[in-house]
This record gives structure tokens, C-alpha cells and sequence, in this order.
């Protein structure tokens, strides 16, 4: 039998290489846009870094009451994002897409913040074909993410970065070193997003992507992933129970010094 799926959720807790606390859903996006607002406003006007992603998003609008409330300045904020749908010649999709992580950033946060309170549009950005090495580098210039607070994809992506094959020649040392690329999208990904972004429209989904690559994710300084539905069940407990695997890239969390698994308690107690 597999213990991996097959553990009780106290012997889940004791032995996940992940450090693991549970909270209700709702209380997870509170959670993570105060972590924001608080990293910024302990920076006191330094620079501050965070790496964003378009998944969990409830926290979005919070962030922006916080922000607008307590009139916080984002003028030394860098938001910059995980990863992109592209078309098939590998161009970003149009922002107009209701797909476009560009677009739900543009309409759902900066747009909605005080103009006055706003960073400068060069400080909110995103992986771009053609631009690699020039993203990279700049990430490079800004230092470690103060923190990076993300989901994890079905397979153990985090942003975009997929499991090679197990035939691929690449060893984990290799996969925890990549950079920002393009690249195909799983089978996974396409059917697990598709099925919950449009219907199961799987013809019109986009079958490849740009991401910030695993070197830049791992060198944050805070990293929390946020684990609330039910077809994590079975990541969750992959990534924090077996070694750590280029097959699971979440898993890799387990040698970052400072990562935290937030889980709710219907994953916790849920069991085969």
C-alpha cells in the first residue's frame, strides 16, 4: 500500500518534509494580501520584491483595499509575475483574452490601485517571449524575492514550470536551475485548467507558455504555497511526503529554507 495517499492525516502532519499548517479557505487570501501589504510597509520605503501569481487571485482585491485604505505607497514595489499563455507562434496572448494573466493583473490590481499610490508601470511586469535573458537579468539586479505566495498546478508545477519526462536526461540539479523560457504546457495543466476556465473547451486552450524559471522562484526569501482544492489532494501530499523530484517541482520546497504549506482542513482530513 502506498502511504503516500494512504496516511492518516495525523500521520500526514507528523511526517510532511514540508513545514504544514491549516486554515479555512477564506482566511487564506486575507492572509496573503496582509503578508504583502506588511512586507512592504516593514521595508519602510526600501525596495520591495514580490513574485505574484494568477492563481490563488482572492487575494487581489483585498491587497488593493489595504493598500488604498492605508494609503501605501507602492512607488519602491516591484509585483512581478510568474509566467503567460502564448499562442503557438509564441507570442503573449491579447490581455483582452479572458485567459491573460496581463490582462487580469492590468484590470483586477494596478488599474484599481491610486494613481498616487501606484508603481511605475516599468515595476509591474511579466516573462515576455524574446525577452529571457534581459528578465532574468533584471531579476538578477533586484536580489532574492522578499516572498513568493503561489498555488501548486496538479502536476507540482509552480508558475509554469512543468515535470519533464522521466526519460528526460536533465537531473534536478539541472530542473532547480532553470531559468525563464518557453515551453510546452502539459497534458496535465491543459486538461485541469481547461476544464475549470473554459469548460472543458480544450481545443481553445493554449498549449504553450512562458515562466520565471525555478532559480528565480527557489531564491525567495519567504515561499508559501496555498493548497485549497480538491484536485490538490493528491499533489499535497506527493510534495511534502516522497524526496524531493524534478517529477513534482513543488517538491523542491522542501530544501528552501523558509516555506510553509497552507492547506484547508477538508485536504487535511479528506482520504482514500
Amino acid at each position: 500500500m502506498n502511504n503516500t495517499y494512504y496516511c492518516s492525516p495525523e500521520e500526514f502532519l507528523k511526517n510532511s518534509r514540508i513545514p504544514v499548517r491549516v486554515m479555512d479557505e477564506a482566511d487564506m487570501y486575507e492572509e496573503i494580501a496582509e503578508i504583502m501589504v506588511d512586507t512592504i510597509v516593514k521595508n519602510e520605503g526600501k525596495q520591495t520584491f514580490i513574485i505574484c501569481p494568477v492563481g490563488p487571485v482572492a487575494q487581489y482585491p483585498l491587497f488593493v483595499k489595504k493598500v488604498n485604505e492605508r494609503n501605501i505607497s507602492l512607488k519602491n514595489v516591484w509585483m512581478i509575475n510568474m509566467d503567460e499563455y502564448l499562442t503557438d507562434e509564441d507570442q503573449a496572448i491579447s490581455p483582452d483574452s479572458p485567459l491573460s494573466f496581463v490582462g487580469y493583473m492590468e484590470r483586477n490590481v494596478f488599474s484599481q490601485i491610486k494613481p498616487e499610490l501606484r508603481m511605475p508601470d516599468e515595476q509591474h511586469l511579466f516573462p515576455m517571449p524574446g525577452k529571457e535573458k534581459e528578465f532574468d537579468e533584471l531579476i538578477e539586479r533586484l536580489g532574492p524575492a522578499d516572498c513568493c505566495l503561489t498555488g501548486v498546478g496538479i502536476n507540482g508545477h509552480i508558475a509554469f514550470n512543468e515535470p519533464p519526462e522521466a526519460t528526460d536526461p536533465v537531473t534536478d540539479e539541472e530542473y532547480e536551475s532553470i531559468g525563464t523560457r518557453c515551453l510546452d504546457l502539459s497534458k496535465d495543466t491543459i486538461v485541469n485548467n481547461g476544464s475549470r476556465k473554459v469548460f472543458g473547451a480544450l481545443d481553445v486552450m493554449p498549449k504553450r507558455c512562458i515562466t520565471m524559471g525555478m532559480r528565480q522562484l527557489l531564491a525567495a526569501k519567504k515561499f508559501k504555497v496555498y493548497l485549497y482544492c480538491d484536485w490538490q489532494w493528491g499533489i499535497m501530499r506527493k510534495i511534502a511526503l516522497e524526496p524531493p523530484t524534478r517529477l513534482a517541482p513543488a517538491s523542491f520546497l522542501q530544501n528552501h529554507p523558509d516555506s510553509e504549506m497552507v492547506i484547508t482542513r477538508q485536504l487535511l482530513e479528506t482520504m482514500l
